[in-house]
């Protein structure tokens, strides 16, 4: 006889989960493990809402386990700390982004490549060392290794401060391992969406020369005055597109839809490298002879670990960077899902998990 989440383990907890492949999110009740010794507890006050969380509670990439209770944008304060954790004491404000576990003993844990381990343990809707399923942010508290515990600075606002532990250190660290972070670079930005309005932001503070690169015309005003993109392109406006070709040193694709990428790879210089960091679900077709003709790379990047989504945040602070978002109650959840699906939200939307959720307990 399995045990219900609510009776799983010793702490009680509540949150929106969704129970099937419909993606309906109601009010649920769990638990959460006791405070282990290197284990720091945090009560959520906001959470993002990631494209991720939509594909999960639908069950869109076939490997989602129900209840699913999402969210790994997650910002909060701490409220008890393991008696090994030197990191973070009570009363700190702290997040945890996608990762929550992994192997500590690989090749890519043990250069503080996490998200690369073999073994990760994703945020929710994965298996946590002890046998039990975790569930994400859309909750009362969380409980995490204090490894995969992130310090958030004095000055970064906690709402608008959640989505970069996704959205944030996703495009962060394509720059920085591509080489793309150096001042004077001509970086492309494909997709101006909760993942393409930050890489805007990272690049600028760089001091890289940016084009956002669009299918939308109408989001030209948005990337030039808003975010402080340097040039816009129209991707299916040919003469544009020529008139562009070969003078970008990199591309931070952010597109999750099946796109055309050989336009792309005609916009970069000779070495120049595309960098897919969206997940299209069919394949995309990769013609050979531009990549030859220019010694040009196609590549993914995928988060990113510990250490450098810690370094993130603090460089995020330092040049007041921030996602632009709405913040949400709780018990508009379900709408947001639908507008999320639509693309209808500049450019991410919060939940106000610290005002708004215990109004909705049953």
């Amino acid at each position: 006889m399995s045990t219900s989440p609510e009776e799983e383990h010793p702490v009680k907890a509540f949150g929106w989960a969704a129970r099937d492949p419909s993606g309906h999110l109601s009010p649920f009740n769990f638990s959460r493990r006791s405070t282990g010794e290197e284990d720091v507890r945090l009560k959520v006050l906001y959470c993002g809402v990631c494209h991720s969380d939509l594909h999960s509670i639908k069950n869109d990439w076939g490997f989602s386990m129900y209840p699913l209770l999402p969210g790994h944008e997650i910002v909060g304060e701490v409220t008890e700390v393991g008696s090994k954790v030197k990191k973070v004491k009570v009363g700190d404000k702290v997040g945890v982004g996608c990762l929550v576990g992994a192997c500590h003993s690989c090749e890519s844990c043990s250069n503080d490549l996490e998200n690369y381990c073999p073994k990760l343990i994703l945020t929710y809707s994965s298996v946590y060392h002890d046998g039990t399923i975790n569930y994400g942010g859309y909750s009362d508290h969380m409980v995490a290794n204090e490894r995969y515990i992130i310090r958030f600075p004095d000055n970064m606002p906690l709402d608008g401060g959640a989505p970069l532990l996704c959205a944030g250190i996703t495009v962060y660290s394509p720059l920085k391992y591509f080489g793309l972070d150096e001042p004077g670079k001509h970086i492309g930005i494909v997709g101006l969406g909760g993942l393409g309005h930050v890489a805007v932001k990272f690049a600028k503070a760089f001091g890289a020369k940016v084009t956002v690169i669009s299918t939308s015309p109408s989001k030209k005003e948005e990337a030039l005055k808003n975010l402080g993109a340097d040039s816009f392109l129209v991707s299916r406006d040919q003469e544009q597109m020529q008139a562009a070709a070969g003078t970008l040193h990199g591309i931070i694709d952010t597109v999750s839809a099946a796109h055309p990428i050989l336009p792309l790879l005609g916009l970069l210089k000779s070495h120049g490298k595309l960098i897919l960091v969206g997940a299209p679900d069919k394949p995309l077709e990769l013609p050979a002879f531009p990549l030859i003709s220019g010694r040009k790379i196609v590549a993914g990047s995928g988060i990113g670990g510990m250490k450098e989504t810690q370094e993130m945040i603090d460089f995020a602070a330092k040049h007041n960077i921030t996602a632009d978002i709405e913040v949400i109650s709780t018990d508009y959840l379900n709408t947001a899902m639908e507008r999320l699906s639509k693309n209808d939200v500049r450019y991410r939307f919060v939940i106000d998990i610290g005002n708004t959720l215990a109004a909705t307990k049953p």
